[in-house]
């Protein structure tokens, strides 16, 4: 059998790699029309950075090192210009020569991955972007040269890290993006501490302004805004490279992917797509979407090398789980955000905790804040985010495993997950995250969101600031009335009839303080989240 991948780096050589375990005999070839068939380019912001100082760290595989172990022929800077179905050929450029040839093919695995977007503006053929290590040694040349000054386009996972690792390079650097946040993939109030995190570094955000021109040595926004600029980076997405399988006849589907089956296949049986170029399965709603990222790519290149040796394979859907590092803050996602949900017309519930990275009493605890979003009849786990300077990573990644087992939002209380004091705490952030989602399904407790409070309010609700005195007095939500929780039985008299909405800090105590007054029949919700919570919307 002759297994012809077309495009390396995570989905074709994961394939090309897991085939050759499964089957000594089959001849392999692997074409790649850059210059590096192998490299690790999530690591690539951080070279720029100097934060990876060896370039040659990011290059994990060599095409001889390839040949050597696993006796595949890997050609790069050798392009597919076009496939014929029909007589299972491939056609190659060698780039190097220009020289055209014919390779034939048993199967064909197609990993193109994806090409950034640039849009046509005025002088956008000096920027730059930042998707391969040939990409990355132009940036590095610009930076040898002596800029001072850049602008990156885009406040996505990649643009941020570029943001970052060009202020670790001492550039002074304007973050650009449409959106009125940063890391658009997250909902506003947890975006919040990280855009101050990127002030803090020294990062000028530009937001809800995109850019309109690019000039010799600086920019013009839409906003009327110019901004110095001797580097200037567009981050602001990709799109799949279906231009070789759409030429070929292979069904793009609806996301604008190439369309796959769950082990992978195209609509041409023996042809195969992994990686950014591929569509995927949402795990929500089990139909199209794109997902971008290296994991997914590695595993469905082993998937579609497990079908071509004819293992019975099937993909999971996928979650798009990430990470990013800003600054000294973390921030992790998985599933559907609450903006999604809303525009999706989805129902939902929401909840938001700020509990400790590990146990208080044990020095070094830090706050995480937590958002889980369940869907209020099956209690099924919809999405959620976390942001933090420390553990941030393992509890979106329990809260992902969850979502994988089937898991629901309550059943996050009864995970047995690993305590010890300098690592969590015998409540873990999950576990009460899992808690609450039960207080709510039952009733034992009701919330109203940071952004929702203003309608009560207008309704006619009273707001009841259970903290204490002093805190009540560092800041405060205009209007509120200030009982301290352990003061609320004695002095409940005080409290004006009609609705009453408590809040806390974080939440705790305002859920106690819910309970407590229940108990004397009175109507009151919890501000999810608290004080927290709301601030970080407000500034949002």
């Amino acid at each position: 059998m002759k297994v012809v991948v077309v495009g390396g780096v995570a989905g074709g050589m994961s394939a090309a790699t897991r085939l050759r375990r499964l089957d000594e005999q089959a001849e392999i070839v692997v074409l790649e029309r850059g210059a590096h068939v192998s490299y690790a380019n999530c690591g690539l912001p951080y070279f720029l950075g100097g934060v990876i100082e060896d370039r040659d760290a990011l290059l994990v595989q060599t095409p001889e090192a390839l040949h050597t172990r696993f006796r595949i022929d890997v050609r790069v800077r050798h392009e597919a210009v076009a496939v014929d179905r029909a007589a299972r050929t491939v056609r190659v450029r060698d780039l190097v020569t220009g020289e055209e040839y014919t390779e034939s093919f048993d199967r064909l695995v197609l990993s193109p991955g994806a090409r950034p977007f640039v849009p046509q503006l005025p002088g956008v053929e000096r920027a730059f972007t930042l998707r391969d290590v040939s990409d990355t040694d132009r940036i590095a040349a610009e930076l040898t040269a002596g800029a001072r000054t850049a602008v990156v386009v885009g406040a996505g996972f990649i643009g941020v890290e570029a943001a970052e690792n060009l202020r670790h390079r001492g550039l002074d650097v304007t973050l650009v993006e449409l959106a009125d946040q940063v890391l658009p993939p997250l909902d506003p109030e947890m975006a919040a501490p990280l855009a101050a995190e990127l002030r803090a570094g020294g990062v000028d955000l530009a937001l809800g302004t995109q850019l309109k021109e690019v000039r010799e040595h600086d920019v013009l926004l839409d906003d009327g805004r110019t901004v110095a600029a001797d580097l200037v980076l567009m981050a602001i997405g990709v799109r799949p490279d279906v231009e070789l399988a759409s030429a070929a006849g292979l069904t793009v589907g609806p996301r604008g992917g190439i369309a796959v089956d769950e082990a992978g296949r195209t609509s041409d049986p023996e042809i195969f797509a992994v990686g950014d170029a591929a569509e995927k399965r949402d795990a929500l709603t089990g139909e199209s979407t794109l997902v971008p990222l290296a994991n997914l790519a590695n595993r469905h290149g082993r998937l579609v090398a497990d079908a071509i040796a004819g293992r019975p394979v099937k993909a999971r859907p996928a979650t798009a789980t990430a990470v990013v590092q800003v600054f000294g803050l973390t921030a992790a996602a998985t599933g559907w955000n609450e903006k999604r949900l809303r525009a999706a017309g989805r129902p939902y519930q929401a909840l938001h905790l700020h509990p400790g990275s590990h146990a208080g009493y044990y020095p070094g605890a830090s706050p995480i804040a937590l958002k889980v979003l369940f869907d209020p009849s099956d209690l099924r786990i919809l999405g959620a985010q976390a942001v933090g300077s420390d553990g941030v990573d393992k509890r979106i990644d329990v809260v992902a495993t969850a979502i994988a087992g089937g898991l629901t939002a309550p059943d996050l209380a009864d995970l047995e997950l690993a305590y010890a004091p300098p690592y969590g705490s015998a409540k873990d952030p999950v576990n009460m995250a899992g808690m609450i989602a039960e207080n709510l399904a039952t009733g034992t407790d009701r919330t109203v969101q940071w952004h929702e409070l203003a309608a009560v309010r207008d309704a006619g609700a009273t707001v009841v600031d259970v903290r204490t005195a002093a805190e009540h007095g560092r800041g405060a939500i205009p209007g509120a009335l200030n009982i301290p929780l352990d003061e609320l039985r004695e002095r409940a008299a005080e409290l004006p009839d009609g609705d009453l909405v408590v809040h806390c800090q974080v939440g705790l105590r305002g859920h106690t303080a819910l309970r407590l007054l229940a108990g004397l029949g009175r109507d009151a919700a919890n501000l999810d989240g608290g004080y927290a919570t709301w601030s970080a919307g407000q500034a949002a």
